[in-house]
C-alpha cells in the first residue's frame, strides 16, 4: 500500500449499509448452525431451563415441533442430549435401544431427517447418577478404557436408531478410534464422527449443566477435559490424535473464550471444524439484555460472526433457529 491520507480514505467502504454488506469478508449462512436440543424423558410439558431463558428440556413431542421449526428457518442441523428417568454408575440408558436419546432421535430422523442433520452428543454425563463422563474406578476416578466400551456401545445404539452423525464428547483417550471401530463393526461404516477434540474444563458449561441435569455429584471434570491454561499445542495435539483415529470433523468448545484455539486447529487441518458457543455464552448474553445492559440482538450476532471469523465451519449455538430465520 503506498496511498496515504487524504487519498486513502478506508471509510469510502463503509458509508453504506449496502456497500458494507457488498464488501463483507466474513457472512453466516443458516446451514452452518447447529441447534443443541434437550430431551427428558417422563414430563408431560416442555420444562423451561431457568438459566437459559427460550431453552427447554423437551418431551418427545414438543421436541419434534422444535425440529421442525428449526428445519423451516434452515438450520442445519441438530445435536441431541437425553435426559433419562432412571439413572446408574454405568450410564444404562445410554446404550438402551428403548432410551430417551434413541427414541428421540427416530422421531427426528422420521420429520426432518432429510432437511437437517440429526446429530447425537455420545457420552455418558447425562446418563450416569454420580454426573461423569464414565465408568468410576473404586477410588472415584474415571476409567478410561472402561469407558471407551461404553461409548463404542452407545454410539452404535444411537447409529442403529438413526443418528446420521455421531459426536463424543467426553474427551477420553481413545475414544474415536473405539467407536469407530465399533460402528464399521456393526455396519456404519458411512456414519461419520465429529469429535468434541479441545473441550475445556470451563465454568462456561454451568447452565448446561442444569439442562442436561449432569453437574458431578463430587469433584469435578479437570482431569479428563483440558486446562484452559494447559501445555502449549495441547489442542492441536487432541486434534490430531482424533483425526488419526478416524474423526471426520473436529470441535472446539466452548468457542468464544478460545477463538485463538480455533484458529490454531483451523489452521491446522483440512477437515471441517465446528465451535460450540455454550450455555454460558447465551446465559450471560439474555441476562445483560433483559436487563438492558447491551443490545441482545446485535450482540448474538457480532458474537456469532467472530466465531465463524476466527474459521469455525459450522456453530453449535442454542440461538440456531432465531438466527437462521432472520438470516434468510
Amino acid at each position: 500500500m503506498t496511498a496515504q491520507f487524504p487519498v486513502a480514505r478506508p471509510r469510502r467502504l463503509r458509508r453504506t449499509a449496502s456497500m458494507r454488506r457488498m464488501v463483507a469478508g466474513t457472512r453466516l449462512h443458516p446451514a452452518e448452525l447447529v441447534l443443541p436440543m434437550f430431551v427428558k424423558e417422563g414430563i408431560t410439558e416442555p420444562n423451561p431451563i431457568g438459566s437459559m431463558p427460550g431453552v427447554f428440556q423437551h418431551t418427545r413431542d414438543s421436541l419434534r415441533k422444535a425440529a421442525h421449526e428449526a428445519a423451516e428457518a434452515g438450520v442445519g442441523g441438530l445435536i441431541l442430549f437425553g435426559i433419562p428417568e432412571v439413572k446408574d454408575g454405568r450410564g444404562s440408558a445410554a446404550d438402551d435401544p428403548e432410551g430417551i436419546v434413541q427414541r428421540a432421535v427416530a422421531d427426528l430422523l422420521t420429520d426432518v431427517g432429510d432437511a437437517l442433520v440429526v446429530m447425537t452428543d455420545t457420552c455418558l454425563d447425562e446418563f450416569t447418577d454420580h454426573g461423569h463422563c464414565g465408568i468410576l474406578t473404586p477410588e472415584g476416578e474415571v476409567d478410561n478404557d472402561a469407558t471407551l466400551e461404553r461409548y463404542a456401545s452407545a454410539a452404535v445404539a444411537q447409529a442403529r436408531a438413526g443418528s446420521q452423525v455421531i459426536a463424543p464428547s467426553g474427551m477420553m483417550d481413545g475414544q474415536v478410534a473405539a467407536i469407530r471401530a465399533a460402528l464399521d463393526g456393526d455396519g456404519f461404516e458411512q456414519v461419520p464422527i465429529l469429535a468434541y477434540s479441545a473441550k475445556y474444563a470451563s465454568a462456561f458449561y454451568g447452565p448446561f449443566r442444569e439442562a442436561a441435569e449432569c453437574a458431578p455429584q463430587f469433584g469435578d471434570r479437570n482431569a479428563y477435559q483440558q486446562d484452559a491454561a494447559g501445555p502449549v499445542g495441547e489442542a492441536l495435539r487432541e486434534v490430531r490424535l482424533d483425526l488419526d483415529e478416524g474423526a471426520d470433523a473436529v470441535m472446539v468448545k466452548p468457542a468464544l473464550a478460545y477463538l485463538d484455539i480455533l484458529r490454531q486447529v483451523r489452521d491446522a487441518v483440512d477437515v471441517p471444524v465446528a465451535a460450540y458457543q455454550v450455555s454460558g455464552e447465551y446465559a450471560m448474553v439474555e441476562a445483560a439484555a433483559a436487563n438492558g445492559w447491551v443490545d441482545r440482538d446485535r450482540v448474538i450476532m457480532e458474537s456469532l460472526v467472530a466465531i465463524r471469523r476466527a474459521g469455525a465451519d459450522m456453530i453449535l449455538t442454542y440461538w440456531a433457529t432465531e438466527v437462521a430465520g432472520k438470516l434468510r
